[in-house]
Parts: structure tokens; C-alpha cells; sequence
């Protein structure tokens, strides 16, 4: 991914897309045939003389084109023929951010992989399920997985979209009116790179094009941080129902050896937060003044590397870590019952609506039971049991019947089906 963001390969595609525009002008005469071959022989560059020149003449485009001079000759004449920087610069830059993406694609098709892996291991591995990181009811681990195997999915489709929508280029001259260039010159260069021509530019492509695509980059991370978020909580000291994986030699704090703690998942809560902070300025670059300014220049300098650089290294971070995951469901398993049985109140709660009680009259004697449960640290069956105006509506047979995950876990198998036969 650096590689795409090196000034070698910033200049190359600066110089694919010059070449091919001298191609189109030379099938429409502009340009001589032997002068086009030269060109395309010697055209390259040196990426220190570049540096040398943009220190005198303050442009980077101007400094390019001389040093691209240096090596042509005469025939140098051809190149920029017709052009705006611009349109050298938003068309090379469609290039890097379309590469990018094809290796975020692939990153993204990693973590789906383990993703999935997971799920199918753990599928019917039964824990509780936190609503406000209280314990609500039975899922599974498997469950878990499949949720996060189902957001990424839309996140490989997202980032598809939004290598798609990036691959807009531009050669329509200073405000975009093809004052200096006739509009094949345009349809050949992004013909050959593999773009779609914009469909109206001023002097640049319109950067809410590139906001759609940082967004994107952000709701991946945002999905990162959710499932990072997830294993912290389920690496806590008191839950330990998964952990990040702690290596040989591995210390955890400077002062207190026993730490073993969820560096990977907080690394990538951190690093989530930039890339959201680069879609905000993705966004702040779509209105600028009349036909162009600079002020998102500066930005695309920074966003456009970091932000790819970024989702790479925390999707390839994520897979690691994922595919290191110490699974506990040994401990699933007592935190499932840890409650004493109130994760079951909904069933016993509709046990009794079916006996003909108002929902309000049966969520009255649930609740009533549920709070000495957790007041009294009392079994919740038990209580019920001794319940005399619950015992009035349930035998024991029916209540011993709410006490069993199985109930809960009917449906997984149907969910399963519905997530993993539809992607």
C-alpha cells in the first residue's frame, strides 16, 4: 500500500496520463507520429531533480513537466498540450485511490474469511446475550460472529461502490469547458487508464466523489472499532469469555506483571478515530470557491495516503488478531447462569400472558420475583416456585420449562441460512 503513495509512483501516473493525452492528440494530428515515439521513448523523470525544481518555481505540476523536458527535447512542446494541472492531478490521483481499494477489497475479503470460520465453529456455543452490557437473554458466540461477518460483508460492497465511483477522471482544461482541448482527448486518456470521463468538472473533479469514498473508508474502521469494542468488553477480568492472544516474552504493564491486556483491540479503536476524522475533512473539501481553490490540496495530501494506509494496516491487524482469539466457553458457560436464572424472565413472563393475564398483571409478578432475585441473590425459579399466585397459573413442569437455553436457540440454524446463503 505505501508503495501507491511513494513520489515514484505519484509521478508515473502523472506521466501515463500526459503520455496518453499526447497519443490522443496525436490521432488527431496535433502531434507527429516520430514525435509521440520519442516522447513515449524518453519521456521519465528523476524524483530528486523534481524536488530540486519545485524548490525555485513553487509549483509541483510545472516542476514535473521540466524535469519530464529535461530528458524529451524539443518535442516537450507536446506535452500539456491543452491541459490544466488539474487535470493531470485529479486523474493520477483516481489511479492511486482505485489501486488502494483493490487492496483494501482483498483485505476485507481476508477478514470475512476468518470471520466466517469462526462463526461455523462456535455456531451453536451458547452465551449470554448483553443489551446495554446487562445480560438479557441466550445467543451464541457463533451469532456474534455471523453479525460481523454479515456488516463486513456490506463493507466489501461499500468499498466496491466506492472503487467504482473514484474512477472519474478529468481532462477538460482550466475551467473545465475544453476550452484549449477537444473532449477526445479526454474520452482516449481515461479510455486507456480505465476511468470514466466526468460528465462536468470545473478545473477539478468534485470532491463530494472522494468524500463517498472516504466515508467508506470510515464506516470499515467504525466496523473495526465495533468488533474491537466487543472483544474488550469480553476480555474484561470478570467476563474472560474471549482474549487477545499474549505471546512468549509478551509484558503486559511497567508496573503490575500480571497484565495481560487488549493492546490490539484498543490500537485499533484509536486508529479508527483518524479515519473518521479524514471523511470530516473529505467533507469539508466539497464546496470550494467558483471553479477552484487549493484548500483541499493540502487535505488529499495527507487523507489520501493515511486513510488507505490505515484500513489496510487495520484490516490486516484485525485478521491477526481474530485469527489468534483465545475462545473460552468454559466461562461462557458460567456467565450464563450467573444471573441465577433471570435471563429467562421474558419466557416465564409470556407463560403467563398464555394463561390469560394482561401483559401488564404478568410483567407485574415477573418483575416483582426478578427484583428479590437480584436483591436477595435468590435462585429466579425458585422464587416463582414459591409464588403463590404464580404457582395458581404455573405447575412446575411449566416453569422448570423456561429454564432451558434450548428455546432460545431454536432459530440459529434459520439465521445462519439467512446470512451465509445470501452473501
Amino acid at each position: 500500500m505505501t508503495k501507491i503513495w511513494s513520489d515514484e509512483a505519484k509521478y508515473r501516473n502523472w506521466l501515463r496520463v500526459e503520455i496518453a493525452a499526447c497519443e490522443a492528440w496525436a490521432k488527431l494530428g496535433r502531434v507527429p507520429p516520430d514525435a509521440l515515439e520519442n516522447i513515449k521513448e524518453r519521456a521519465k523523470f528523476d524524483v530528486e531533480r523534481i524536488n530540486e525544481l519545485e524548490k525555485v518555481v513553487k509549483h509541483d505540476v510545472i516542476a514535473f513537466l521540466t524535469a519530464v523536458s529535461e530528458h524529451v527535447g524539443k518535442e516537450s512542446r507536446y506535452i500539456h498540450l491543452g491541459l490544466t494541472s488539474s487535470d493531470v492531478l485529479d486523474t493520477a490521483f483516481a489511479l492511486q485511490l482505485r489501486e488502494a481499494a483493490t487492496i483494501i477489497i482483498e483485505d476485507i475479503k481476508d477478514v470475512i474469511g476468518v470471520l466466517k470460520e469462526i462463526a461455523f465453529r462456535h455456531k451453536h456455543t451458547p452465551m449470554v446475550g448483553r443489551t446495554h452490557g446487562i445480560h438479557a437473554e441466550p445467543t451464541t458466540l457463533g451469532l456474534v460472529f455471523a453479525l460481523w461477518y454479515d456488516e463486513m460483508n456490506r463493507n466489501l460492497e461499500r468499498m466496491k461502490r466506492a472503487k467504482e465511483i473514484i474512477s472519474v477522471g478529468k481532462i477538460s482544461g482550466a475551467v473545465g469547458t475544453f476550452a484549449n482541448l477537444p473532449p477526445f482527448v479526454e474520452q482516449h486518456v481515461c479510455r486507456l487508464l480505465g476511468l470514466k470521463p466526468a460528465r462536468i468538472s470545473t478545473q477539478i473533479v468534485q470532491r463530494d466523489i472522494h468524500a463517498e469514498y472516504f466515508l467508506t473508508l470510515s464506516i470499515i474502521a467504525s466496523t473495526i472499532e465495533k468488533i474491537a469494542v466487543q472483544i474488550r468488553h469480553f476480555q474484561r477480568t470478570e467476563v474472560l469469555e474471549l482474549e487477545e492472544p499474549f505471546t512468549e516474552g509478551q509484558k503486559g504493564s511497567s508496573a503490575m506483571p500480571h497484565k495481560r491486556n487488549p493492546i490490539l483491540s484498543e490500537n485499533l479503536c484509536g486508529l479508527s478515530r483518524l479515519v473518521r476524522s479524514y471523511a470530516l475533512s473529505a467533507l469539508e473539501n466539497i464546496p470550494l470557491w467558483h471553479e477552484r481553490d487549493i484548500s483541499h490540496s493540502s487535505v488529499e495530501r495527507v487523507i489520501g495516503p493515511d486513510a488507505t494506509i490505515l484500513i489496510d494496516f487495520m484490516l490486516n491487524r484485525l485478521k491477526h488478531l481474530l485469527e489468534s482469539l483465545h475462545i473460552y466457553p468454559e466461562n461462557m458457560e458460567k456467565n450464563l447462569w450467573l444471573t441465577r436464572g433471570l435471563i429467562f424472565s421474558e419466557k416465564v413472563l409470556l407463560e403467563l400472558v398464555g394463561k390469560g393475564l394482561t401483559r401488564e398483571k404478568a410483567y407485574e409478578l415477573v418483575q416483582r420475583n426478578a427484583m428479590k432475585s437480584w436483591e436477595e441473590k435468590e435462585n429466579l425459579k425458585n422464587l416463582l416456585l414459591n409464588d403463590e399466585e404464580v404457582r395458581n397459573l404455573l405447575s412446575l413442569e411449566e416453569i422448570e420449562v423456561c429454564f432451558g437455553i434450548a428455546h432460545d436457540l431454536k432459530n440459529v440454524d434459520y439465521i445462519f441460512e439467512r446470512v451465509f446463503s445470501e452473501t
